[in-house]
């Protein structure tokens, strides 16, 4: 009978874990910390499509010189004492499914920022996690999101030698445990707005419009997303794409266009929902809720309400628990 020698490094248990990713956030609502996040952000070759030998001056030269101080008054009117609006989220998102998996190393990271995608896949590791579902919470395919995440984490995983199982969350746009979430969740906050909104806007993040000419599905997974919300509440809805950025064509119609033109069509009151984002964030918070609204009022609105993303609602925590736990199938017996 053979014996493990008396040296033999301890074995830890093997366990399955899942990793949580989102965008991203600054550490703080400083400038030299949005500089830090930006530099990151904006380097990153999935986002910003452009040859670096023509985009690195223009970022270096230009926009991280400009454009952190701005970006910083914005992350400042959102800030909670908690920090990071969306790492408050997705740290609340992560805890509550620990409750739901306890038996499962439950994680969350960030794109960019921190805490950062390699550094968070080490720690499960070190953890015995020897099977890994990445989950990107981004109902929508789109390259700049979904696979620049999975990107870091194939790279994360290319530097070690002993590497995990790993499995990736695909898109659940058209899933209907999400368009059932995002039906349960936004009726229950429109019935309890003090006014009857003549528009609901679906506003979704922008891409170029050369990113749908090239094949990216976004675009597609956002209308269909819209369809099938506009059905299952049984109303109309706009969509909208919010965050444009630079000089070339961006997916349409705008949001903020689409607000001002509300009022010269009769529309006073609005809604607002971004069901494209999991959690709520300076591009939900301040783009939408700050300046969205005063670009409606300014314009003759009356009534504006930005419905909260699904977040850790009721309606996000079970829906995440069953998309996951068909995505652990064969890894972790059903409860």
């Amino acid at each position: 009978m053979m014996t493990r020698p008396a040296d033999h490094p301890e074995v830890s248990a093997q366990r399955v874990g899942v990793l949580l990713i989102n965008l991203g956030t600054p550490d703080a609502p400083e400038a030299r910390a949005v500089r830090r996040y930006l530099a990151e952000f904006l380097s990153d070759p999935r986002v910003v499509e452009i040859p670096a030998i023509a985009w690195k001056p223009i970022l270096h030269g230009i926009i991280l010189r400009t454009r952190p101080r701005k970006s910083a008054e914005a992350y400042n009117q959102v800030w909670t004492n908690e920090g990071s609006p969306l790492r408050v989220v997705a740290h609340r998102q992560a805890e509550a499914l620990r409750e739901r998996f306890p038996d499962v190393s439950v994680h969350y990271a960030m794109r960019y920022g921190n805490p950062g995608i390699a550094a968070a896949l080490e720690r499960m590791i070190e953890e015995g996690c020897a099977r890994i579902l990445a989950a990107p919470l981004y109902p929508q395919y789109c390259a700049a999101t979904t696979a620049t995440a999975n990107d870091a984490v194939f790279a994360a995983l290319a530097a070690m030698r002993v590497q995990p199982a790993l499995r990736t969350l695909p898109a659940y746009y058209d899933d209907p445990l999400y368009i059932e979430a995002l039906r349960t969740n936004l009726s229950r906050q429109i019935g309890a707005l003090a006014f009857k909104p003549d528009k609901l806007l679906l506003s979704f993040h922008g891409m170029p419009r050369r990113t749908l000419e090239l094949g990216d599905p976004y675009h597609c997974h956002c209308l269909k997303t819209a369809r099938l919300l506009s059905e299952a509440l049984g109303r109309d809805v706009d969509v909208a794409f919010q965050s444009r950025f630079g000089r070339a064509k961006w997916l349409e119609p705008a949001t903020d266009a689409t607000l001002a033109a509300y009022s010269r069509d009769g529309a006073t009151s609005v809604a607002v929902a971004a069901p494209g984002f999991s959690a709520d964030c300076l591009e939900t918070l301040e783009e939408l809720g700050i300046r969205g609204r005063e670009t409606f009022l300014g314009a003759g609105g009356k009534h504006f309400a930005l419905l909260d993303c699904l977040n850790d609602s009721p309606e996000s925590i079970d829906m995440l628990e069953r998309l996951i736990a068909r995505e652990l199938a064969g890894w972790v017996r059903p409860t």
